[in-house]
């Protein structure tokens, strides 16, 4: 993937190394303007995944001048390549050790906000086409009070004790940033934590409060390819060729009955194609046709029938067209783009909401219910959860807008969408306090 050169239009606005002994609230409202300001240049100048380098190092610069011992190009990729992992820690004494998420990079979606400091960015993808990059899912937002929470803690140690483990993880959107750190010995060479948490902004709830599940909080995601390959020809003769292209139209079509007639409907589950390519010119039968799915569910049991069903009639549309046996379907599972379903320990999430609604007050403090999307932070907790882990929603609406919105009975623009528009100020303040009493209530003796 081809990364284009930035030119940084404004300076990396940095926070001042607070005093001990501040309390939280001030610590924040003293460093909110800055921080804001931090965040409109992460805003308008993303990343794509694996392509971190400038926002994974200013991340690490940041967490340096608030007093934490910097590790940068933490991660590695199965093809050996480096990735752009951050950890820094902080320690304060004896008790427990805490790691603290944000993911790092960006979408490729052309940004339509309109904003002031909307991203102007593009760059050029795996498959060689130009995209625009933008922070449609939020991650500035996280980063931004990543930065706020580690200076809020350097200055009020006094009221915590342990060690924080702070990760900048890379490649969070494509599920492999997670692997990346894990398989380049983070826990080895940084210190095994005791608990994981990470916070992720939502439009589904305004900014100045908070949304938390417990158990199942995030499904799981498989990563498919899909290559129906037919003989092409010239338009004008279908008879004499196999057309991938209606070949295509079919899988789509019949591939949505995998969820609606041969899984449970008990248990919930997503097939979505999400990018399809095939031909170069209108009268000329292709090849083959490209396919890039993602199949998402709670219980493995659910994940395994969508997989197979996949299998299955990618082979029937080529059996039903008569596709020879040299070119048949192929279906390719891409492990490194998949992940397991989230789960937010219970016994963590009461501690967690509690330390929550101290903090913003319970009518702040939403009961969510689990979504459909899919995350890798649920791998730092290893498997068969050793590492008890909790994430929890980040409101970052207009509350007047949303307000609006909701009694129209709709949402704003959301996740993954041109239109994502965080409310900078309330948002990052709400994360940075919310964040920070998390991890203070977390870190005792």
């Amino acid at each position: 993937m081809k990364h284009v050169a930035r030119i940084w239009t404004a300076a990396w606005v940095m926070v001042a190394a607070p005093a001990l002994g501040e309390t939280l609230d001030h610590v924040v409202d003293a460093e909110l303007a800055g921080l804001v300001g931090t965040y409109k240049e992460i805003h308008a100048h993303p990343e794509l995944s694996r392509h971190e380098e400038e926002t994974a190092a200013r991340l690490a610069e940041a967490l340096r001048q608030a007093g934490y011992t910097v590790t940068e190009h933490v991660g590695r990729y199965p093809d050996g390549s480096q990735a752009d992992g951050v950890v820094a820690l902080l320690e304060n004494g004896p008790g427990p050790r805490l790691l603290i998420r944000t993911d790092l990079d960006a979408l490729p979606v052309v940004e339509e906000t309109g904003l002031s400091y909307s991203s102007h960015v593009k760059s050029t993808n795996a498959s060689g086409q130009e995209v625009g990059v933008m922070h449609a899912c939020g991650h500035d937002v996280h980063i931004t009070t990543m930065i706020g929470t580690a200076h809020a803690l350097a200055a009020t140690r006094a009221k915590w004790h342990g060690t924080l483990m702070l990760i900048g993880q890379p490649a969070e959107e494509t599920v492999e940033g997670a692997k990346a750190m894990l398989a380049d010995g983070l826990y080895e060479r940084f210190g095994r934590p005791d608990m994981a948490i990470a916070l992720h902004d939502t439009n589904t709830h305004a900014a100045g409060t908070v949304g938390i599940v417990s158990g199942p909080t995030l499904a799981g995601v498989t990563s498919i390819d899909v290559t129906l390959r037919g003989q092409g020809g010239h338009g004008s003769a279908p008879q004499l060729g196999k057309d991938p292209v209606v070949m295509a139209g079919e899988f789509i079509v019949q591939l949505q009955t995998i969820v609606s007639r041969q899984e449970d409907p008990r248990d919930p589950a997503v097939v979505t194609i999400g990018d399809i390519h095939g031909g170069a010119k209108r009268n000329v039968i292709p090849n083959e046709v490209k396919m890039e799915l993602t199949t998402r569910a709670f219980s493995e049991t659910a994940m395994n029938v969508i997989v197979e069903g996949v299998r299955r009639t990618a082979q029937g549309v080529a059996l039903s067209a008569g596709v020879p046996q040299d070119r048949q379907p192929v279906v390719t599972i891409l492990a490194n783009e998949s992940a397991p379903s989230t789960y937010n320990d219970p016994a963590l999430a009461a501690r967690v909401k509690a330390a929550l609604t101290k903090a913003l007050g319970a009518r702040n403090v939403i009961d969510d219910a689990p979504i459909m999307a899919s995350e890798d932070f649920g791998l730092f907790g290893l498997e068969g959860r050793k590492i008890p882990a909790v994430i929890f929603w980040l409101g970052a609406m207009d509350p007047q807008k949303f307000a609006a919105a909701q009694a129209q009975g709709r949402l704003l623009p959301g996740l993954h969408t041109s239109k994502f528009e965080p409310l900078p100020e309330p948002t990052l303040r709400t994360g940075i306090i919310a964040m920070s009493s998390v991890a203070t209530a977390l870190l005792q003796r």
